[in-house]
């Protein structure tokens, strides 16, 4: 089956299967948050992206993968409301930025910055630190060869423009800065982006807004 990244909360998860590595998308609650759970095809071993909410479904979502890891992308409710529940049916580690790290309703294990990196079974994932949605927000880079480059960005870049910054002008110029420098500068257009909520693109379908983002000032 051919995987679109386009899921509805109460629908199935969307299931995408790349040398080296499964990718699994699932909406929740009433915010659509999307959840990924990330395994590893050697070891079996897998990671979730945003213990959002609904954890009946999210442990469904899990099934028998062997979670070592929860990378919460940043600190804001709704994208961690299920994380007790992950951890205490898993005995996952928590990882957050440190910025963040006290927004979360458990104790993160391992705080990570910028240039950092996390390992799902024999996947490296690379931390990026985008500034300006929430001062931790961070994004997971999986660059899979010849699977291509993947990167999870959380509430800060979704189709169509950066996250939201409540209108605050010094926000938006980092969290834009940070997105045009640290991602469209570094990764190519054929890089897909499985954002916080909705549905995904690749930075190619994206780059040429970027001058009408920052000309708008959201």
């Amino acid at each position: 089956m051919t995987y679109t990244g386009d899921v509805e909360v109460g629908g199935p998860a969307d299931r995408r299967e790349l040398p080296g590595l499964t990718i699994s998308k699932v909406a929740v609650s009433e915010m659509a948050n999307n959840a990924y759970l990330l395994q590893d095809a050697a070891t079996g071993q897998a990671l979730l992206v945003d213990a959002a909410a609904e954890p009946d479904v999210l442990r469904a979502l899990i099934g028998d993968a062997d979670l070592r890891t929860v990378v919460t992308t940043h600190g804001h409710w709704d994208h961690h409301r299920a994380l007790p529940d992950v951890v205490a049916a898993t005995g996952a580690t928590t990882v957050a930025h440190a910025a963040d790290a006290g927004d979360l309703p458990v104790a993160v294990d391992r705080t990570v910055a910028h240039g950092d990196t996390v390992e799902v079974g024999e996947q490296v994932l690379e931390v990026v630190h985008l500034r300006g949605h929430t001062p931790g927000s961070i994004a997971l880079v999986w660059r899979g060869g010849d699977a291509g480059t993947h990167v999870f960005t959380g509430d800060s870049l979704f189709p169509g423009g950066v996250g939201n910054t409540q209108q605050d002008p010094e926000r938006f110029a980092s969290l834009v800065d940070d997105v045009e420098q640290r991602l469209f500068a570094v990764l190519p257009d054929d890089t897909w982006v499985y954002p916080g909520h909705g549905k995904d693109t690749t930075l190619g379908a994206e780059r040429p807004s970027l001058p009408e983002w920052r000309a708008r000032g959201w």
